[in-house]
């Protein structure tokens, strides 16, 4: 049953100057609140190693962010922005990227009452590489709210290479200001490898090799998942009781030996740390496609209300070892599906025990999915954070959130 929660009750001022609008000048410079046992502390982000329980797992989302805002204009000098959110045609990230000669994407549009029909030419602004690809957009039709665009391009260049050679980094809307040569770097993880998102894991941006060497040596095992972070993450929260909020929907992928490893460190009762809120959403709608495999026999999408709609409630090993029955069975090394799952107060953790997380917006899902995780301690974390100059969201510092304790599961 979805839950009673008005949207007001999760608001705090945020005035704009506490908004890092430029990231810190390393990386690992930044600051780290620690939330444990229901005290509040701080320290640099340097000396998060030794604050991680030595025999754990952490989870990192080692998604790549796109240049996905492409400039166009008419002949009439209009200029209209097709912002990128996921592949149409071939509908697959990777086959998409490597497509040579055209392709078509979801997307956003800028302008758009000024795109009646035909094509435009992209704004080469002087780079002479551009004049020989004549990349061309068309609008081909409206799915889900969302433009179809088919784009068409001269040469044997990728996707790919078409977006780096003409795209702009999406940094969010709330930092106000277009993206610069900062961004390209800064707004990206260093252990980044599938390209896909839209905005950034920015839990993870604080972190350099060194940070993660450090943790290696202290005996923390590090594993990745893929979760393409999509433009609804900056889509607030327009309704006045959350159940009426449409969250949108990210591709996910985890390896089966992954699968295996997350099932082994909750048997054994060993800390599972989510690096960023992104992280959280894969880890956590595992567990619900393990139900799906139980009822259904196979694994599909996580809806939104889900978690608070099932009435099975198997054990997170029984639940696991089904979505891994089910991946043997199919020989699946790679399990890909979407989520929309909504993380609000009243949901159970059944994986995650550690959350690495920025500051997020006054009510927002992500807000949301912190007071769910934290309870109400959220407010005193966000004050002391306020009253002691914390730099917050995106390119803000960072935090360190302990939950419930792990234990050994005999199931």
């Amino acid at each position: 049953m979805e839950p009673e929660i008005k949207i007001d009750q999760f608001n705090y001022i945020l005035p704009d100057e506490k908004i890092a609008k430029y990231p810190s000048e390393q990386r690992d410079h930044s600051r780290i609140l620690i939330f444990k046992n229901k005290t509040i502390s701080d320290s640099k982000f340097l000396n998060l190693p030794e604050l991680l329980p030595s025999s754990s797992l952490m989870i990192f989302n080692n998604t790549k962010v796109v240049p996905a805002r492409l400039i166009f204009k008419k002949a009439t000098g209009a200029h209209i922005e097709i912002f990128c959110l996921e592949p149409h045609l071939p509908s697959e990230y990777n086959k998409s990227f490597s497509s040579i000669g055209s392709c078509s994407w979801i997307a956003v549009i800028g302008n758009i009452k000024r795109w009646k029909e035909g094509l435009i030419y992209f704004d080469t602004c002087g780079n002479a590489t551009l004049d020989n690809i004549e990349l061309r957009a068309e609008l081909i039709g409206i799915k889900d709210d969302k433009s179809i665009v088919t784009f068409t391009w001269s040469g044997d260049y990728t996707f790919s290479q078409i977006m780096d050679l003409c795209g702009k980094v999406p940094i969010p809307p709330y930092l106000r200001r277009d993206s610069q040569e900062c961004d390209i770097e800064r707004y990206q993880t260093t252990y980044a490898k599938e390209k896909g998102s839209v905005a950034a894991p920015t839990a993870g941006l604080h972190f350099t090799k060194q940070i993660l060497d450090k943790i290696e040596e202290l005996g923390v095992e590090k594993e990745e998942v893929c979760l393409h972070v999509g433009a609804g993450t900056f889509i607030p929260v327009k309704t006045s009781y959350i159940k009426d909020h449409k969250m949108h929907a990210e591709p996910f992928s985890v390896s089966l030996s992954l699968l295996k490893k997350i099932r082994d460190a909750h048997t054994n009762g060993k800390w599972i740390i989510s690096v960023g809120t992104t992280s959280v959403r894969t880890l956590e709608s595992l567990y619900y496609l393990g139900i799906q495999c139980l009822e259904l026999g196979l694994p599909g999408d996580v809806n939104q209300w889900e978690p608070y709609n099932t009435s099975l409630k198997p054990s997170v090993r029984e639940s696991l070892n089904a979505l891994i029955k089910w991946m043997e069975s199919e020989k699946r090394e790679t399990l890909e599906r979407r989520t929309e799952i909504i993380i609000v107060p009243g949901f159970e953790f059944k994986l995650c025990n550690i959350l690495i997380t920025n500051f997020h917006q006054p009510q927002s899902t992500l807000l949301l999915l912190i007071s769910a995780f934290v309870g109400d301690e959220w407010r005193n974390i966000y004050k002391y954070a306020l009253n002691n100059n914390f730099r917050f969201l995106s390119y803000g510092d960072s935090s360190i959130l302990f939950g419930r304790e792990p234990h050994i599961n005999v199931d």
